[in-house]
């Protein structure tokens, strides 16, 4: 019986060692825990609460490896809750009534609080969502959720309304650093018992390739000891062994979440803000973050007619051809492409003035319906229309002086006559916003 235990106890300890190092290594008390000090530090809300022992349904928002679950099964711990974590990518709603279940019975029978952690909660849907609303409501649930993605446009108000939502921020690198070298020396989950050495140029590759990922700093680690050279009985991670593993490491870059449309933004204000250095910047980000380039190249067409329209009309045919270059070279030609139209874009002079005037133009079509063409606008191909009027009392433009019909109208006869279109007085538009001042003085000296 002894041997049989003592194998028992072997296979768990082998177990326990093919764990990722970053499973291992998870914290269970805020002693252990880098980073987040805007929400740690002494004195803090989250902090007062875990240490008082007192749960609160919450939501952590943030991006991966920040700690998201650790804090939640810290909150557990300190709380001594019955936790129950499950993940919305393989839960549903009958998982849910089983938890409420348990959780009912426990509270009933031994007066136990119960603590629901789901991780990426913002894979569920309203009616998932809705199914434990009414049991945090009533305090059979104390609800902690996960998600990367913003809880404003994936959660129920009903749920947000019920949760704080505590913001989780990317690691620095002194957090990282903490955490590597915690996970080096720590002798029941770590490496500690290797007696691993690391060099600062690899340390400071690792942390520079995790960027800001406890799980990918810890995951590169484990990769990079295991690689580890062994010269006269020393263990040591060395840069060539730190490269190789950090090889192939991408910035965060998720192509439909919130850090898409972060960084999509920061492009699109760079270039309205005529900075040609900080485009270049977010627009390398994103192409070596994973982003679509065909994806960018349509946002900077957007950008060309939003931002600079008739300033510089240059621009729009630029992006074009930064599309079909990229379209038909691929990289790395098409991303040069893209980044000289990205930095044109940022130096060309600026005008949102079509931008502005199709906003207007459409609130009028939208406020007046669908008015009547004047019968001196409509086209009259046949004998019929023509004598119904069509095209009646038309004045050809080109058979006027300067190829103007001046006093003429051309909006329908029941809405009044508007001015959506104002130039501004840069690039090509300060030349437009001149021509089209001549014409409003011969319309209104036609109209006297």
């Amino acid at each position: 019986m002894a041997d049989l235990f003592a194998t028992t106890e072997v296979v768990a300890e082998r177990s326990a060692a093919s764990r990722p190092l970053a499973d291992r290594l998870r914290p269970g008390s805020l002693d252990h825990f880098f980073g987040q000090q805007h929400l740690l530090a002494p004195g803090k809300p989250l902090r007062q609460a875990i240490e008082q022992g007192k749960a609160h349904s919450m939501i952590f928002w943030g991006p991966p490896g920040t700690g998201k679950t650790t804090l939640a099964k810290i909150v557990a711990n300190t709380t001594d809750s019955h936790l129950i974590a499950l993940s919305a990518v393989m839960a549903g709603v009958k998982d849910i009534r089983t938890a409420v279940a348990d959780a009912q019975q426990l509270r009933r029978l031994q007066g136990r609080s119960t603590l629901l952690f789901l991780d990426e909660v913002h894979r569920f849907n309203k009616s998932q969502q809705d199914a434990f609303l009414p049991f945090v409501e009533d305090g059979t649930l104390t609800f902690i959720g996960a998600t990367t993605e913003n809880p404003s446009f994936e959660l129920n108000n009903a749920l947000l309304s019920r949760a704080r939502v505590y913001v989780l921020k990317t690691l620095d690198d002194a957090a990282l650093r903490g955490i590597l070298r915690r996970a080096m020396t720590d002798t029941d989950s770590g490496l500690g018992t290797q007696a691993l050495m690391i060099d600062e140029d690899a340390m400071s590759l690792i942390v520079l390739a995790a960027d800001g990922d406890a799980r990918r700093a810890l995951n590169l680690l484990q990769l990079a000891a295991d690689l580890a050279v062994d010269k006269d009985g020393e263990c040591r991670v060395d840069l060539a062994t730190a490269e190789d593993v950090a090889q192939g490491s991408r910035r965060r870059f998720d192509k439909q979440g919130e850090y898409f449309y972060d960084q999509i933004s920061a492009l699109h204000k760079s270039v309205r803000g005529s900075d040609p250095d900080a485009s270049l910047y977010w627009l390398m980000r994103m192409l070596d973050g994973g982003a679509d380039p065909l994806y960018v190249a349509r946002r900077m067409i957007r950008m060309a007619s939003e931002d600079i329209g008739n300033a510089d009309p240059r621009a729009l045919r630029i992006c074009l051809d930064a599309w079909e270059t990229m379209e038909r070279l691929g990289s790395p030609e098409g991303e040069l492409a893209l980044a000289q139209a990205a930095v044109f874009l940022a130096c060309a002079a600026k005008s949102n003035a079509v931008y502005k005037a199709a906003k207007d133009a459409l609130a009028d079509v939208q406020k007046f319906g669908s008015l009547e063409v004047p019968m001196h606008l409509r086209n009259a191909p046949t004998k019929l229309m023509k004598g119904l009027g069509y095209g009646d009392k038309y004045r050809y433009a080109h058979d006027e002086e300067d190829a103007v019909a001046a006093g003429e109208t051309y909006f329908p006869d029941d809405m009044p006559q508007r001015k959506y279109y104002h130039p501004v007085p840069r690039g090509l538009e300060l030349k437009i916003r001149d021509k089209l001042a001549e014409l409003d003085k011969k319309n209104r000296e036609s109209r006297k």
